[in-house]
């Protein structure tokens, strides 16, 4: 996975490191997090909510992270919110900051044209991973379109190396039976990873 500025930042040492402002964040991360945000609501109002919410936590969280890695950070953020907004089933609503930091905010968000470029699956395959357990879509969106190891996963999830496994066989499982109807003649057998969503695929 490549590491930007800020994750180069982020791993120096507590004495040596100052953290990047909130602008600094949002202008590097934004586009990232709303893709990954889109890739696990499946859908764009969601998906902005969710984007909207994970910027909120890191405005009020900045002032006291502890130099890691960053992305991975924004990971168990974004991910950790979702599963919190799948659990609600309702709206994440976007409050607790400054007016004029969210207008900040929403001038930094993609255009549409990026937007849907950057965070758009085809339409069978996206219908596919919202119909899974959000449990199963986090590990299987973090695994295979993410790029993320089973251990940092479990960093992120916070769950045992065992439960991601199991959670990734079983999302795929899925993800293969629903989507036998684009190769019938393939991943009829193990745990492969669906090919139309692995992250060359894309």
């Amino acid at each position: 996975m490549p590491v930007d500025e800020h994750d180069h930042q982020a791993e120096t040492s507590v004495s040596g490191w100052t953290p990047p402002t909130w602008e600094e964040v949002v202008r590097t991360h934004s586009t990232r997090v709303y893709r990954l945000a889109y890739r696990l609501t499946g859908n764009v109002h969601d998906a902005e909510d969710l984007t909207q919410e994970v910027f909120v936590r890191v405005f009020r969280s900045l002032s006291s992270y502890t130099p890691g890695t960053f992305e991975g950070w924004l990971h168990r953020i974004t991910t950790n919110l979702f599963l919190d907004m799948a659990r609600r089933r309702q709206r994440i609503r976007f409050e607790g900051l400054a007016d004029d930091a969210a207008e900040r905010l929403h001038g930094r968000e993609p255009s549409p044209a990026q937007a849907y470029d950057d965070a758009h699956l085809e339409p069978d395959i996206q219908a596919a991973l919202d119909a899974l357990a959000p449990e199963f879509r986090a590990a299987v969106v973090l695994c295979d379109i993410e790029g993320l190891s089973y251990e940092e996963i479990a960093a992120t999830l916070g769950v045992k190396l065992g439960t991601v496994r199991s959670r990734i066989h079983r999302g795929r499982a899925q993800l293969r039976e629903a989507l036998d109807h684009r190769a019938p003649s393939a991943n009829r057998n193990g745990d492969q990873t669906p090919p139309s969503i692995s992250r060359e695929g894309l």
